[in-house]
């Protein structure tokens, strides 16, 4: 082998090299794509006296997940404290089942509460939460603002 053959295929190699390090996936930690989405309610929906209704907020994926954490907090909280208070924050007590979506509140099979007993806190119309998940390795998060219910007015 000449010095020119070395020298070629040490250039080859440092420009896959590059190419696998910049431009794939491989080294890079699965990022799971949310979209929020603000729904209108269900025709008997009841809320608990004194709260105000909001517009129920449903999050959609990429693809099918089995997540092991499930945590809502509210982004002005986040940025003023260390430990924000969560809002809705559910982990996997064993395998949860594999979901694309899911509804704010509603809880998974194979997923519970990580306080026991906790219920999930009403939203607040006009504020903006954070939605954090984690499936295994793959992380994702997403801020989204919530809307009051405004009921239409009969004729």
């Amino acid at each position: 082998m000449t010095k020119k053959s070395i020298v070629l295929i040490a250039v080859a190699v440092v420009l896959a090299a590059v190419y696998v390090a910049f431009f794939t996936d491989w080294f890079r930690q699965p990022q799971i794509q949310i979209l929020p989405q603000i729904r209108p309610p269900q025709r008997n929906a009841r809320t608990a006296p004194g709260d105000v209704a909001v517009y129920p907020v449903t999050f959609a994926f990429d693809k099918k997940y089995q997540f092991t954490e499930i945590k809502v907090v509210a982004f002005d909280d986040e940025k003023t404290n260390k430990f924000p208070h969560a809002v809705w924050h559910m982990i996997s007590d064993s395998n949860s089942i594999p979901v694309k979506a899911l509804v704010y509140g509603v809880s998974l099979r194979g997923m519970k509460p990580k306080i026991p007993r906790a219920q999930p806190e009403p939203l607040v119309p006009d504020v903006t939460y954070r939605l954090y998940l984690t499936a295994g390795n793959a992380k994702g998060d997403v801020k989204f603002r919530t809307h009051e219910l405004v009921k239409p007015t009969p004729q």
